[in-house]
């Protein structure tokens, strides 16, 4: 079972994945993780004016922080802890059996 879990916020995506591998160690499932993904950064740039004044802009970043945990031999106590887990809002959790 491979769960990749996305954020905004590297803080928040920490606390998820310590959750996440706390309840699969608790029915005996095998973890690896959380592996660090290469964080998305996309940058924006604009006008601060909105008329004249092209030399005057501003710069925004949004950063899009991944983690990949592995899961080996999942028990069905396994799927069922993890389908009812609670994590933080702004977490973005896919699960691939």
């Amino acid at each position: 079972m491979r769960i990749k879990v996305k954020a905004f916020d590297h803080k928040i995506i920490d606390r998820a994945t310590k959750t996440i591998i706390d309840a699969a160690k608790r029915t005996q499932a095998q973890v690896k993780g959380p592996i660090p993904l290469p964080t998305e950064i996309s940058k924006y740039t604009v006008n601060r004016s909105t008329f004249v004044h092209k030399d005057s802009r501003e710069q925004f970043e949004m950063r899009v922080h991944k983690r990949l945990i592995d899961i080996y031999d999942p028990k069905p106590t396994t799927v069922n802890d993890l389908m009812n887990l609670a994590l933080p809002s702004g977490v973005d959790v896919q699960i691939k059996m």
